[in-house]
């Protein structure tokens, strides 16, 4: 049984009573009546090649409520951009593939290019960031909802229960966070959640002082997931992060557009597990180790925007502060596996610890290097502004992939 306390300072919705999917749907049917509802997808194409996304293609098949479906479509030739219109052929709902290397999508970057609005880099941001575009730009649904494609233990309650919180009509939540157990194989996951984040975020209140934006990033129960909806009119003035700052990226976002009342997290399944990163020791570029350089980076971004003055002494202290919180949350973890029956590596658990510590380093030193850095990708605000006429350009180029490459 899930419980009920609410701690800190956003909406925590628990998964009380295990209201079936079915209830859920009809009553989302209702919903929809007054607030179309959409699903983006983004995805690699080597995604189609695993068991997990054919696994949710089945589920999303039986999903009643969705007006639409929004499928990011990355490092794909032609070839294999016909085979992704022909593998989501088979769902129900209006469906899109966004064809990110073709021709097309290719010249509309080029018109933003020209302009300096252009993602910089590639990747799961500006995927996601040319799908919210294109969202707004075909204007079917009011409340969209996102997810990965690589969840093996996807079931479409998981969706239900996501995007419920936008779609309802007598709620004024703007956005909603998923959270979930990370429990597979007999042993904990969510390392960069659990050894980073968490005591990062101990550290940085210890160090830095009192803040409502940290207080605020403690109050959700898994702060990197994947997986969360939102209303349309939040794309608009949304500046996503273009590197593995994404989720803390998001949650920075709804924090200085909209007051906690209008954000809300939930419960969205028992168990979760997906496609895993490596640690990559060896590689900063790669894996769990990039992952924790950006989330930190993203960090610092956010406090420096407050007005938290960053050295490379105020540095050190923060990495120091954070291996301590890190290495006793460590114990707590080792210590809820075992009442749990669940294994546990405590000499792995350390060395991702001390990898993120360096990381922590690595991060610090990258933000005092590049103080003009700009990570985060334009508002479509900003982007029609300039070039006014983007959005029906975008959404006559996929609708034109869509249907000259069809079956």
């Amino acid at each position: 049984m899930a419980d009920f306390y609410q701690n800190g300072i956003v909406t925590t919705l628990h998964n009380l009573t295990r209201r079936s999917t079915g209830e859920l749907e009809a009553v989302l049917m209702d919903f929809r009546k007054r607030r179309p509802l959409g699903l983006v997808l983004p995805c690699l194409y080597s995604e189609l090649e695993g068991p997990a996304l054919a696994s949710i293609v089945s589920e999303l098949a039986k999903v009643p409520y969705l007006s639409q479906i929004v499928i990011g479509l990355d490092r794909a030739n032609e070839t294999e951009y016909r085979h992704a219109l022909e593998y989501f052929s088979g769902l129900p709902q209006h469906v899109r593939v966004l064809w990110n290397d073709g021709p097309r999508m290719q010249a509309i970057n080029q018109r933003l290019e020209k302009e300096g609005l252009a993602p910089t880099e590639l990747g799961k941001g500006r995927n996601v960031w040319f799908c919210f575009g294109y969202v707004l730009a075909s204007g079917k649904v009011d409340a969209v909802a996102l997810h990965d494609c690589d969840i093996v233990t996807y079931d479409r309650g998981l969706l239900a229960r996501l995007i419920y919180p936008v779609a309802n009509p007598s709620f004024n939540y703007m956005f909603c966070k998923g959270y979930y157990a990370r429990v597979a194989d007999g042993k904990m996951n969510g390392r960069v959640s659990r050894l980073l984040v968490t005591p990062l975020l101990r550290a940085l209140k210890q160090v830095c002082g009192a803040s409502d934006f940290l207080d605020y990033l403690e109050s959700f129960r898994y702060p990197l997931a994947g997986e969360f909806s939102l209303r349309t009119d939040v794309i608009n003035d949304l500046r996503i992060p273009s590197d593995w700052g994404l989720e803390v990226g998001m949650l920075s976002e709804m924090k200085r557009n909209y007051a906690t009342n209008r954000l809300c997290q939930t419960d969205i399944a028992d168990n979760y597990d997906h496609k895993h990163q490596e640690l990559s020791p060896e590689d900063a570029a790669r894996g769990l180790s990039r992952m924790s350089t950006d989330i930190s980076k993203a960090l610092f971004r956010k406090l420096a925007t407050q007005g938290e003055i960053f050295s490379t002494e105020k540095f050190r202290t923060i990495k120091a502060a954070y291996y301590r919180f890190a290495l006793d949350f460590a114990e707590s973890h080792q210590n809820n596996a075992a009442m749990n029956g669940l294994s546990y590596d405590r000499h792995s658990e350390e060395r991702a610890i001390e990898l993120f510590g360096e990381n922590v380093m690595r991060a610090g030193a990258s933000f005092l290097d590049h103080p003009m850095e700009a990570p985060f990708m334009p508002t479509w605000n900003r982007v029609e502004s300039a070039i006014p006429h983007i959005r029906e350009e975008l959404n006559g180029a996929v609708e034109a992939d869509n249907q000259e490459f069809k079956a």
